[in-house]
């Protein structure tokens, strides 16, 4: 087999195996960057992923399902939002337990769905390009959230970077207290970013029941919210670096299943680890240089803020 026939489709599982990380992320990412720290983001994607399955097998519309995931992972996300912004609550402990309770919850809700299959979303065809020798195959057909994905990210980069909404987020995110002192709602905006978080988590976690494994499965989520968190340090809380970390850990994730028409004799339990195995490696590197993470970390990132200080 030539290495094109084997290059092509490997490249093309590593866009798909990236895509629910680039969404997770990139809401995760806008949630920090507002000074608020959600370690809910796998609760969300299982929520998403069940609600979305559900409504598509229900009613034949992916577009509903999809609709559904995201309004799943927001309602679990303003439970969230109420007990950490409203009630105060301590942000890592509630964000734990937001991931249990999403775990606990998809497989609860999911029991009556087990074994059963959808249609996966349909590839995009672009005329003439998708015929492009090479590139066709590499870029022009993929479905809708893979190109949604990178819109996604070019939109919040430039929401962050080049609007006053995006300035005003990141001031809130720096010193909520000095920005509410000039007139900005601070909650109602923290409010916001947490149920954007969510609505990607959501659409992040639907993306695996409705394209990649288009059957619902307990827990099928494996930890890719995890390493969605990870992506959003190892960015360094810059889009365009979950883009970049999500398209790596993407093709060591799908490697296990390509390894073998590469030729390369790995054990598969070892193939299987790498993608958490990477999670820590970067991490680690990362921790070095101190200096690179608070360059760019809200300052405010997990601290509790009321409006009456």
């Amino acid at each position: 087999m030539s290495p094109e026939h084997l290059l092509i489709p490997f490249l093309a599982s590593t866009a798909g195996a990236a895509t629910p990380l680039i969404l997770a992320a990139m809401g995760e990412l806008v949630t920090e960057r507002s000074g608020v720290l959600n370690l809910g983001v796998e609760g969300m994607m299982l929520v998403g992923a069940v609600a979305g399955f559900a409504v598509t097998l229900s009613t034949g519309h992916s577009s509903l399902g999809l609709l559904a995931a995201m309004l799943a992972g927001m309602a679990t996300a303003l439970i969230f939002a109420f007990l950490v912004l409203t009630l105060q609550a301590n942000q890592v402990a509630t964000g734990l337990a937001l991931t249990l309770f999403g775990v606990g919850l998809s497989a609860f809700a999911g029991r009556g769905y087990a074994g059963q299959t959808i249609q996966p979303l349909p590839h995009l065809s672009f005329p003439l390009l998708s015929d492009i020798p090479f590139l066709g195959p590499l870029l022009f057909r993929f479905d809708a959230l893979v190109y949604l994905a990178l819109l996604l990210a070019l939109a919040v980069s430039w929401m962050l970077n080049r609007t006053r909404l995006g300035l005003i987020i990141r001031a809130i995110g720096e010193s909520p207290q000095s920005a509410h002192a000039i007139g900005y709602p601070v909650i109602a905006l923290r409010y916001c970013s947490v149920l954007f978080g969510g609505a990607l988590a959501g659409l992040a976690g639907a993306y695996l029941p409705m394209v990649l494994t288009p059957m619902w499965v307990e827990g099928m989520t494996a930890g890719r919210g995890w390493i969605a968190l990870a992506l959003v340090v190892f960015a360094t809380w810059k889009p365009r670096g979950v883009v970049l970390g999500a398209y790596l850990f993407g093709g060591v994730t799908v490697l296990q299943f390509h390894a073998q028409g590469f030729g390369l004799e790995i054990p598969s339990e070892f193939l299987s680890m790498l993608p958490y195995l990477a999670t820590i490696f970067v991490l680690v590197l990362i921790s070095r240089n101190p200096q690179t993470i608070l360059l760019n970390k809200p300052m405010s990132l997990g601290q509790s803020f009321r409006a009456d200080q």
